[in-house]
């Protein structure tokens, strides 16, 4: 008999923090957001975002999921579409705060992770272990008024054999707690980072384009996707001054675009050549 075919991980960009993670025979979608454009998102205490873009995909193409990973509940995160659609009884993984919320709206599945906790799916031989990492949605007192974000760590493994870790930073800002997620967790293939520079009020939300590259040079992913960056007017740190700032530091190479609608290969990360910056 001839050895096990290596098994695929792909992710898909649909857009804002929306991707699709097939990882062998398993399949999560992350921060479900499909309002398209000219839509309203809502932000909390009264404030509202018009989205500019389109998803890549509706929710009504969407293959059989195993379970959402959700960094957050924010309304261009888990939005009124998905809320509708979604079944109730799909996995949900995410804060203990928005499993509260989630449950009163029905999704009977949930799971809540407090920072380093982790949860399993299974299919198989095959594994994802999802762990929760820090995160910080704003800064000093103002993260308490926003909601607990988390970041997640997914270790793919097949036959007890780890094949892929790949690192979401879900909404955060590059903070000292950071630092402790490369100690835990060395060797990430794969990082999904949400970007944007969101200011609300002129305040800083999420990473811009100088703590997107420090996050960078901290975990040393051998392939960087940046997404979370230009499908709301609170974005304001466009991607193409992140991809600059990336070239002028040397990191480029390990830095990839990836457009709505695409579908990027995640075993062998960091090969094959970068794609056009989006817009």
């Amino acid at each position: 008999m001839g050895a096990e075919p290596e098994p695929q991980a792909t992710v898909t960009f649909i857009g804002t923090a929306t991707t699709l993670l097939k990882l062998g025979d398993i399949t999560l979608m992350t921060d479900p957001n499909f309002l398209h454009s000219g839509q309203r998102a809502y932000l909390g205490y009264g404030l509202w975002t018009r989205r500019r873009t389109d998803p890549a995909m509706r929710i009504g193409e969407l293959p059989p999921l195993d379970g959402v990973v959700l960094s957050h509940l924010h309304g261009d995160h888990f939005d009124r579409v998905a809320r509708r659609h979604l079944s109730r009884a799909l996995p949900v993984i995410t804060t203990p705060e928005a499993q509260r919320r989630l449950r009163r709206w029905g999704f009977t599945s949930t799971e809540s992770l407090a920072t380093w906790e982790s949860h399993e799916i299974s299919s198989g031989d095959q594994l994802v272990r999802i762990t929760a990492v820090p995160g910080r949605h704003g800064p000093g007192p103002l993260a308490r008024a926003l909601p607990t974000v988390m970041g997640s760590i997914l270790d793919f493994e097949q036959q007890n054999e780890r094949r892929l870790r790949l690192y979401v930073t879900g909404d955060t800002l590059n903070h000292p707690a950071l630092a402790e997620i490369p100690q835990r967790f060395p060797d990430i293939d794969a990082m999904l980072i949400h970007l944007g520079g969101t200011r609300l009020l002129g305040v800083l939300l999420t990473m811009d384009d100088r703590q997107g590259v420090d996050l960078v040079q901290l975990v040393q992913p051998r392939l960087t996707l940046p997404i979370h960056y230009d499908d709301y007017p609170v974005f304001r740190s466009p991607l193409r001054d992140f991809l600059d700032l990336a070239r002028r530091h040397g990191i480029e190479p390990g830095v990839r675009a990836i457009n709505r609608g695409e579908t990027v290969p995640l075993l062998g990360a960091g090969t094959g050549p970068a794609a056009p910056t989006p817009g």
